[in-house]
């Protein structure tokens, strides 16, 4: 069965990260610059908290709170939902349609962060794994490379 570290060792483990006193607009800007829909927060080496476009948009525009003077901490999801490196695909995927995320901070047994998986990467992996499929087919049912 495949599980979350297929996927990091596949995109690797890097994970951009802010602590709780930066200021929304500089998190914002990290996020923009790096083409990301979240960072998470970390204070002391654990996880506090997420940042995604989706707190931006519900509590800093739709508040219309000014970016320059908040901080990450005010406007964060507190409610961290994680897994680990050896989370089963189909649990983690389930956990993002129940709990209506994006994004799962992968933490090991250590509370140690080691990646950061969205449903993108999951979508990204199940289509590698079906592109593969179909080139297996593909040789089969016509004698070598299609």
């Amino acid at each position: 069965m495949p599980t979350i570290t297929d996927i990091l060792e596949r995109k690797g483990g890097q994970v951009t990260t802010v602590e709780p006193t930066t200021l929304v607009i500089d998190a914002a800007t990290m996020m923009n610059d790096a083409k990301i829909g979240a960072v998470v927060v970390v204070q002391a080496g654990k996880v506090v908290g997420m940042f995604t476009e989706r707190d931006v948009l519900r509590r800093v525009v739709a508040e219309r709170v000014d970016p320059a003077t908040v901080t990450v901490a005010d406007v964060m999801t507190k409610k961290i939902v994680s897994c680990n490196p050896d989370t089963r695909i189909e649990v983690a995927q389930t956990t993002f349609m129940e709990k209506r995320i994006r994004h799962l901070p992968v933490i090991d047994s250590q509370g140690q962060l080691r990646g950061l998986v969205s449903i993108g990467d999951l979508n990204a992996y199940e289509l590698s794994g079906h592109q593969v499929r179909v080139q297996a087919l593909e040789e089969y049912l016509y004698g070598g490379a299609a």
